[in-house]
């Protein structure tokens, strides 16, 4: 058996034709040892033409199909289940990273062992893939650009699978009752920006928005979408 990798990179994919090629391309450009990282791609039960872009890089990627779709925490977990990496970073399939992204949260991580996980700044990008802003990650935290080490997210249970939306403010909240996310002032992560944003249904955005209400509270929810305390 192959020599188990240093670091997992989890990209969950559902309907994302147009973009994963982009973003696995971003993944296998990394300046970090091929043999030291694996790419774990999860399809959420594509019905376009998710798979064959998959098939494309079939030699260079590890592909878990969802016969039916799960949602995205699901398909989180299953990643993260299926990671032999130590550390573990998740990457959304309509975006897309920096050459230097796994290498630098690593050396933060590998250096320093007080550090429970790492977070680094991100660009916003458009269509064109202009950058459109920057983002303190510290001030705007999202669910991506953080590398954890893996026995903490197996310990807080990963992503809860009720939260289809969400889910990476719970289990933000959730890991900083016990550990800490030290942030690193280098905008690798690209976040892309296009109508089909998951995020973009305000009604959907409400309802789970009040499901993370109901099991954290009000306080707790307010401050994870601000500034979280915790982060270093």
């Amino acid at each position: 058996m192959n020599k188990a990798p240093n670091i997992s990179i989890v990209i969950p994919v559902h309907n994302q034709e147009k973009y994963i090629g982009r973003c696995i391309r971003s993944a296998l450009n990394q300046k970090y040892p091929g043999s030291e990282y694996e790419i774990i791609v999860v399809n959420d039960a594509s019905t376009d033409r998710t798979s064959y872009a998959l098939e494309l890089f079939d030699k260079e990627i590890h592909v878990i199909d969802n016969s039916k779709q799960l949602g995205l925490p699901a398909v989180l977990n299953a990643g993260i289940r299926a990671s032999r990496g130590r550390f573990v970073v998740r990457l959304d399939a309509d975006d897309y990273v920096h050459a230097e992204y796994i290498n630098v949260l690593n050396l933060h991580l590998s250096t320093n062992d007080y550090m429970d996980a790492v977070a680094c700044d991100y660009q916003l990008v458009d269509e064109k893939e202009q950058v459109v802003a920057t983002r303190n990650w510290l001030e705007e935290p999202i669910g991506c650009g953080i590398m954890f080490r893996i026995e903490h997210l197996i310990e807080l249970g990963l992503y809860d699978e009720k939260l289809l939306l969400h889910e990476d403010k719970d289990l933000l909240i959730r890991f900083l009752e016990k550990y800490q996310i030290y942030r690193v002032a280098l905008p690798l992560y690209r976040y892309r920006k296009h109508e089909n944003n998951m995020t973009n249904g305000k009604q959907v955005v409400s309802r789970y928005m009040k499901k993370l209400i109901e099991k954290h509270g009000r306080d707790k929810v307010d401050e994870s979408c601000s500034n979280i305390g915790g982060i270093k």
